[in-house]
């Protein structure tokens, strides 16, 4: 329904990453129908969430843990092709299997109070009304950028993971990476192969991790993340709380003194940087692995963050208002979370539709299936291998 230009609906998805398609997968299954009942708003140019802008050296192979997408299976991927393309065309194959109807390019400025109950979600190419709002734009947007003395008389290139274009532009060159995640560590790495030198540099002392990554390891460090979320602080990553893995790519790096790590500098110099103890390190570019913030700025208008910075939430519902679900936050940014927390922000939106009368059409104690008659929804998808 329009009212003077505000269309009308159950639920608007912002974002179209994999905590996105899959909240879309699971509002299809449970009998919603795209453009009716609910819509995808996505401001990416095409499919493939974030990974579409990782850099070409990042191959499917080196990729942890990509998990599938709920009901379709990424297989025969070739692990040498770049990732981006391998889950872009994996992620198109999935929106046009399930007839997603995924809108882009498209800008949410902002979420706000509406009328009847309502949110209002102001976008480019409109204005929505709907009923729930299921938020899950991830972090790729907002890039953290460290401020230290005297960064903006580097005379030399800065720039973020965010913009990294591969290892072989920093031939011959002295590299100053710095972050201890794991972007930080593959940078590096590629990186030692090509320039003249590089340095590491983190605030903290990197942890390594010897063994296989548990299950029950896995569900510890969801927990921690889970409580910070309670509390309404800014959710650190999962990473960050279970440690790099030590592979034999970072065994050898280690023998070869790549990731020999130095603390921390206390300024930027216009040559390179310096620190208190009378060090220097000269240098052409710096790279800050530094990490990302939730790319929440539109959701400002309803006031949710908390006094600590972060948006409480429990499950995915935000605390201050039931009617937004944060999926890809927090607990949830892992890939295999970001299904997970999908499927239980729909559970919970179809609660609140059928209190306040919404859903219509839709068969809301039951998930009814969803994708193009005829395929199996389980069908492996080829399209990652060919496509792109």
């Amino acid at each position: 329904m329009n009212i003077s230009g505000v269309r009308e609906l159950d639920v608007v998805v912002i974002g179209a990453g994999q905590a996105g398609l899959s909240a879309a997968h699971h509002l299809r299954r449970v009998g919603l129908e795209p453009d009716v009942g609910f819509v995808v708003l996505d401001h990416a140019p095409r499919p493939g969430g974030a990974w579409q802008f990782r850099w070409p050296s990042l191959t499917y192979g080196k990729v942890h843990g990509m998990h599938a997408l709920p009901g379709m299976e990424l297989t025969g991927a070739d692990p040498d092709r770049p990732s981006s393309e391998v889950i872009g065309a994996y992620f198109a194959a999935y929106e046009e299997h399930f007839d997603l109807r995924v809108h882009r390019p498209v800008e949410v400025s902002a979420v706000r109070e509406g009328s009847g109950g309502r949110l209002l979600v102001e976008t480019s190419e409109g204005t929505y009304a709907p009923r729930a709002v299921i938020n899950a734009t991830g972090t790729w947007d907002r890039p953290f950028w460290p401020r230290y003395p005297g960064q903006e008389t580097f005379r030399g290139r800065q720039l973020h993971t965010a913009d990294y274009p591969g290892p072989e532009e920093f031939a011959g060159q002295r590299v100053i990476v710095v972050g201890g995640g794991a972007s930080g560590t593959q940078h590096l790495m590629e990186i030692a192969e090509h320039a003249a030198d590089t340095f590491w540099v983190t605030r903290s002392e990197p942890v390594f991790r010897e063994g296989p990554f548990t299950e029950e390891w896995g569900r510890a460090a969801v927990a921690m993340v889970e409580e910070r979320v309670r509390r309404g602080l800014p959710p650190r990553s999962v990473v960050s709380v279970t440690g790099l893995p030590m592979t034999d790519a970072v065994r050898r790096a280690r023998e070869r003194g790549v990731l020999d790590r130095l603390p921390m500098f206390d300024r930027i110099t216009p040559d390179g940087v310096a620190w208190d103890d009378g060090r220097v390190v000269e240098a052409e570019v710096i790279l800050w692995a530094t990490g990302f913030r939730p790319a929440v700025d539109h959701l400002a208008p309803l006031k949710l963050r908390e006094p600590g910075g972060g948006i409480r939430a429990e499950d995915t519902r935000a605390v201050r208002d039931g009617r937004v679900h944060l999926v890809g936050y927090g607990p949830s940014a892992s890939t295999i979370g970001a299904n997970r927390a999908g499927r239980a922000a729909v559970r919970s939106v179809m609660r609140l539709l059928r209190e306040t009368g919404g859903g219509t059409g839709a068969e809301t104690g039951t998930e009814t299936g969803g994708g193009r008659p005829g395929r199996e929804a389980g069908a492996a998808v080829a399209a990652p291998v060919s496509g792109g």
